[in-house]
């Protein structure tokens, strides 16, 4: 069984950083594109950064601002949150892009001055 294990949330002011972070037990997360989402209260989760081989793509909210990237020594995929918004407010979660593992328990960003 594979468990996705998501940290590194928390509270911030406007305008601050953060960096999430994803790691795995039971699956080598460099053999798979990986992805990260995130839910906000009373919405759906939705789809915010992923990483291929090389290649990464994002969602235009947090294009120039966010950026994934994978530690494959760490077996960890990594988002780095910049000039953060309050309406990056939500739970982050890591997951395969194509096919899904169990989700993790998500890590909680609040942002709020």
């Amino acid at each position: 069984q594979v468990q996705l294990v998501e940290s590194g949330g928390g509270l911030v002011q406007p305008g601050e950083s953060l960096t999430l972070s994803c790691t795995a037990s039971g699956a080598q997360l460099n053999s798979y594109t990986m992805a990260w989402y995130r839910q906000a209260p009373g919405k759906q989760r939705e789809w915010v950064a992923l990483i291929e081989v090389a290649n990464t793509k994002y969602a235009d909210s947090v294009k120039d601002r966010f950026t994934i990237s994978r530690d494959n020594a760490k077996n960890m995929v990594t988002l780095q949150m910049n000039s953060l918004k309050p309406e990056d407010t939500a739970v982050y979660y890591c997951n395969q892009y194509y096919n899904r593992f169990p989700w993790g328990q998500g890590t909680q960003v609040t942002v709020s001055s």
